[in-house]
């Protein structure tokens, strides 16, 4: 406990923290009203924690090693430790050896050649459809919804994401019918199918998730427009064709660094001379990085959080040019806040499903990613390139106007407002 102990001591000045070792002594840490305690079960959990602070947590708690005593939880656990963090200039104790070895293993963990692409994605995204149906929206975007006003609904801020989305793609009301799009990284398909029903756009998704592409034609065929909505079992980098407009919603996030060159090029040989193409990534405010080990070991495997200098280096070489970069700062830490309260609202579903080991792992992945946009760097960004400038207005104001026209035409879905209420 006294490697722990000490860090505690240097880092929490604002609580209280109360930790309660595995004896039963206790540990008050900073001042403040209604304290926050957590229980370490095991003489270990406290050094396990300590050596790595980062994976040590996530790991302690997942394990039942930590527990957060009610009324708290480990949200309120995590944003507490990490706003103090920010105040005292982070947590980090590894030495430069460390940090070199971390460096470098997020760096050969990025190297996304096509099987390896595949089975990493398959290790996020296939768990059951029901899994992600508990948590999610029921269009199930599983990207930043857009919260024009906190206290909006998951559901209304993730219509009015889409609505963003093809504002910035430049489509035009009653001239886009029959438009190619190709969806990189569609997901459930909620996009493509917004963009076709909206614009009678042509739509190819793709995706290496089985069980995403499997469910999202089957979505479009319910909605009688498979001829049109299509959804590809296949790596982006093997799609052929002329596209008009190109999305890529919450994809580049998994390309890696070492990728980012042959994603543009690529994206650049798909796109018609005239189109639009718009990127929506998480993206980290600080200089180039690395991905944490919790993350890659538990989440996503070959994912990496893009600087914004990296994807514009990569633009830059690859014959796009820029047309509009927006900086989304806060939208991401409400809905991972969302995605937060609805799983601990089916805890029991989610366990019976998987397991208990799974469910806190879920937590705390949601926890943690809504405080880096809270108190870390990360924000996101949307990126708009063309290959001709002159495929752009001369001003930005159509995409505030568009998106207010689409933005009143589609409402909540009734049940959804039904059930946020009831929740």
């Amino acid at each position: 406990m006294w490697l722990l102990d000490q860090m505690l001591k240097r880092l929490v000045r604002t609580g209280p923290l109360v930790v309660i070792d595995h004896d039963g002594r206790e540990y008050t840490y900073g001042t403040g009203t209604a304290p926050l305690r957590i229980r370490l079960t095991d003489k270990g959990a406290a050094m396990h924690i300590a050596r790595d602070p980062r994976v040590g947590a996530g790991e302690a708690y997942m394990d039942g090693r930590m527990v957060v005593e009610p009324p708290h939880d480990i949200r309120d656990f995590i944003l507490l430790v990490m706003s103090n963090a920010k105040a005292a200039g982070g947590i980090d104790r590894k030495g430069p050896v460390r940090k070199l070895l971390g460096k470098l293993a997020s760096r050969a963990d990025q190297i996304n050649e096509r099987a390896k692409a595949s089975k990493n994605v398959v290790h996020h995204y296939d768990l059951t459809r029901q899994f992600y149906e508990l948590f999610l929206d029921e269009d199930r975007q599983y990207t930043m919804a857009y919260f024009r006003d906190p206290a909006n609904t998951l559901e209304r801020a993730q219509v009015d994401k889409k609505a963003l989305i093809a504002a910035k793609l430049l489509l035009e009301p009653g001239k886009a019918e029959g438009t190619r799009v190709l969806d990189i990284g569609c997901g459930w398909g909620g996009l493509g199918l917004y963009l076709n029903r909206h614009f009678g756009c042509e739509v190819l998704g793709v995706s290496l998730a089985p069980d995403q592409v499997k469910f999202a034609n089957e979505r479009a065929q319910a909605a009688g427009v498979a001829d049109k909505v299509k959804f590809q079992l296949i790596d982006y980098r093997d799609v052929t064709g002329q596209f008009d407009r190109i999305t890529s919603v919450g994809m580049i996030e998994h390309v890696g660094a070492p990728h980012f060159t042959e994603y543009f090029a690529k994206t650049n040989d798909l796109l018609a001379d005239d189109g639009v193409m718009l990127t929506h990534t998480i993206g980290r405010t600080s200089p180039p990085g690395t991905t944490d080990k919790f993350t890659r070991k538990y989440i996503f495997p070959g994912g990496y959080i893009p600087a914004l200098s990296e994807l514009v280096a990569a633009i830059e070489k690859t014959r796009w040019e820029i047309g509009d970069i927006e900086f989304l700062r806060y939208h991401y830490a409400y809905t991972l806040a969302e995605w937060y309260r609805r799983t601990c609202r089916h805890e029991a579903e989610i366990t019976a499903l998987y397991d208990a080991r799974l469910f806190r792992m879920w937590q705390f992945y949601l926890a943690g990613a809504e405080q880096s946009f809270r108190h870390g760097n990360m924000v996101n960004f949307h990126i708009q390139t063309v290959k001709r400038r002159s495929a752009l207005p001369m001003t930005r104001d159509y995409i505030q106007q568009e998106w207010a026209r689409l933005s009143a035409l589609d409402e909540a879905p009734e049940w959804h407002l039904a059930r946020s209420a009831a929740e």
